[in-house]
């Protein structure tokens, strides 16, 4: 355990912490092994701010093999109750083109291999066994989150697509045109590769998640050129971090403090015995 609190994650790249003039680093092990990175603690705003990078600092984790649940637990074990998710995606309608930014109000998981649940009834080192727990999981972001995240963006003057489904894929390939074509008839918004099961596990362990997903390109199906390619993601991404690091910032300062929470994030577990106790 860490000997240093933090009130809110931000699941992201360095060029969310990188400029900061005071961060801690911390190193951080769980029972499900060792998270993305270490932690990098910070002030914003005159919030206690936990950064991670999702793939790591060299960004050499694809997202299939990223320890979702180490990443969450680390969080939490260091006092971050409610966390931001920014994470790069593909658009899957025309008019959801390159620089849109869309705060998902819904999730679909189209993963094949990930471990998505910390209560598994598998033993943890302590000995402890975790229940066998159904988290309610209907509405996969925090309200109050959301809501923030879009009043951030909009005093930025980047205004935000309210609401659409973010489907995740394996990865770490794109999808082909025939998958993208099928995603975007089923009414889906944007995919992605790793934010499941970031909601999930967030859910699980009580935590407010808000998921914020820039768009880089136009996936296969929205598109008539070659199809997406990843240098064309990291230019797009790399010419729109600066406004989003600006958003997620804001948005930091206007969360509410830990301690007046009172979402469906903090009552997903209400008269459960989970079997094991949470950091």
């Amino acid at each position: 355990m860490a000997n240093a609190n933090a009130e809110i994650g931000v699941i992201g790249g360095s060029g969310f912490y990188s400029f900061l003039e005071d961060v801690t680093e911390v190193q951080i092990d769980t029972p499900y092994g060792s998270p993305s990175d270490s932690l990098f603690l910070g002030e914003v705003a005159g919030r206690k701010v936990a950064f991670l990078p999702r793939h790591g600092r060299g960004h050499h984790l694809p997202p299939h093999r990223i320890n979702y649940r180490a990443n969450l637990w680390a969080l939490r074990s260091v006092g971050a109750r409610q966390v931001l998710g920014p994470c790069a995606v593909g658009g899957l309608r025309p008019d959801y083109g390159p620089g849109t930014l869309l705060v998902p109000d819904q999730l679909v998981d189209r993963t094949k291999a990930r471990e998505q649940t910390y209560f598994d009834g598998l033993p943890l080192p302590d000995g402890s066994i975790p229940n066998v727990v159904h988290t309610t999981f209907a509405d996969p972001y925090c309200p109050a989150g959301r809501a923030v995240a879009l009043k951030a963006a909009r005093g930025r003057e980047w205004e935000p697509v309210d609401g659409g489904t973010l489907v995740v894929i394996e990865g770490p390939r794109f999808s082909t045109r025939a998958e993208s074509k099928w995603f975007a008839s089923a009414g889906w918004s944007v995919v992605g590769m790793t934010g499941h099961p970031e909601a999930v596990l967030a859910r699980e362990l009580g935590l407010c998640y808000t998921s914020l997903t820039l768009v880089t390109d136009l996936d296969a199906g929205a598109e008539t050129g070659e199809g997406v390619s990843h240098t064309e993601v990291l230019r797009v991404f790399g010419e729109n971090v600066g406004r989003l690091r600006e958003v997620l910032f804001d948005a930091v300062g206007a969360l509410p403090a830990n301690e007046d929470r009172d979402c469906l994030c903090t009552h997903a577990h209400d008269g459960w015995d989970l079997g094991i106790e949470l950091p």
